[in-house]
């Protein structure tokens, strides 16, 4: 199962990183862009990390503050997820 979630972690993040990506290339050329709906579902699915990479390493929407408000909301309700979840599996694995 840890497996699986690991593979699953991976590939969103990989995904979301290449998704931000193809949106700045698209931005630099005045193309039709990814939507930020799309955007932040690929936050809101688990590809958080992937997505601050991206936004860090392209200077993607690096300036526009509600965008990055509410990254910062998705990647503070992951990060307190993610910390109750260990701290609950540890508890368990405590009382075993």
């Amino acid at each position: 199962m840890q497996k699986a979630i690991l593979i699953y972690f991976v590939f969103v993040n990989l995904a979301a990183f290449i998704v931000y990506g193809f949106d700045k290339l698209r931005s630099r050329k005045g193309a039709q862009r990814v939507s930020e709906r799309e955007l932040f579902t690929f936050s809101l699915i688990g590809g958080f990390l992937g997505a601050t990479l991206a936004m860090a390493l392209f200077k993607h929407k690096t300036s526009k503050t509600s965008f990055l408000l509410k990254h910062i909301a998705i990647m503070l309700i992951w990060i307190i997820g993610i910390v109750y979840y260990f701290l609950e599996l540890n508890e368990l694995n405590f009382l075993r």
